[in-house]
């Protein structure tokens, strides 16, 4: 099973989110920046690194939602998501992250992981 974590950024009830490249599992899909944990890593540690590293955005851990374990047709992923805030508010992220607003989040087609998440964030 491979770990990953993802920064479930907020600033003013908008979220960054991007959108994955062509050439990957789940291409096209729309994400909250993460990624997997290195060896000895924890996740906020990963997701930290993660959302500096694809964003340009620094962030510092608030809160954890619920772990998700789901099986894609490429392997089992244990997903832990992780409530952040940006450490410097204003910053406009790198491309392919954008802000958006709480509002619009169901608009935008994300993996089947994220969808517990996405129903308690809109509360839908």
């Amino acid at each position: 099973m491979r770990e990953v974590a993802i920064a479930v950024v907020e600033f003013e009830d908008q979220f960054l989110i991007g959108q994955r490249p062509p050439h990957v599992a789940l291409a096209g899909y729309w994400e909250f920046p993460g990624g997997k944990l290195e060896e000895g890593e924890t996740p906020a540690e990963a997701a930290i690194r993660e959302c500096r590293e694809e964003s340009g955005i620094e962030v510092s851990v608030q809160d954890a939602y619920p772990t998700v374990d789901h099986q894609y047709d490429h392997g089992l992923l244990r997903v832990h998501f992780l409530a952040c805030s940006p450490v410097a508010p204003g910053l406009q992220p790198s491309t392919p992250f954008r802000w958006v607003p709480r509002s619009a989040l169901l608009d935008y087609k994300f993996p089947e992981a994220n969808a517990e998440l996405l129903r308690s964030l809109t509360n839908r």
